[in-house]
């Protein structure tokens, strides 16, 4: 039996290369280059349908160590809580009031791109501090 080697995490959205430009900019990602056969995106994007056109887009960790996140186009909307989300990894090492500020810091940063901010979690005798955000499709996921 092998063993599972890559993971790409699958967004269903209204609209695919605006949502992964999105995470492009919160991750460092880059767009990847376009298919086989074209120069550029767009290019291959003429080259489809109409309800083809913008079916789906990706962004890619540029050093190849995360995921790769691929958005599809879906035609209903979310109506629940997601049953996973992204922890945005902004303040591993840090603790207390450094955290929290680094935390703040990049909620700022992301709040400037369309997230919203959902709530600010400040850390207790259990817990560091977090901030539960939104991006711009109403996804879930936190600053962590």
């Amino acid at each position: 039996m092998s063993s599972v080697r890559q993971v790409q995490v699958t967004f269903d959205c209204a609209e695919p290369e605006r949502l992964a430009r999105f995470w492009c900019e919160v991750l460092g990602y880059v767009v990847p280059p376009p298919p086989k056969g074209f120069a550029t995106w767009d290019e291959f994007k003429s080259s489809r349908s109409p309800e083809d056109r913008d079916a789906w887009f990706a962004c890619v960790d540029p050093e190849n160590a995360g995921p790769r996140l691929y958005f599809q186009r879906v035609p209903e909307g979310r109506v629940v809580k997601n049953r996973v989300h992204l922890d945005v990894r902004v303040g591993t090492g840090l603790v207390g009031a450094e955290r929290l500020a680094a935390l703040e810091a990049e909620c700022a940063r992301l709040v400037a791109l369309g997230a919203v901010h959902v709530r600010t979690l400040v850390a207790d005798d259990e817990n560091e501090s977090c901030i539960p955000m939104q991006d711009i499709e109403g996804n879930e996921f936190c600053l962590d």
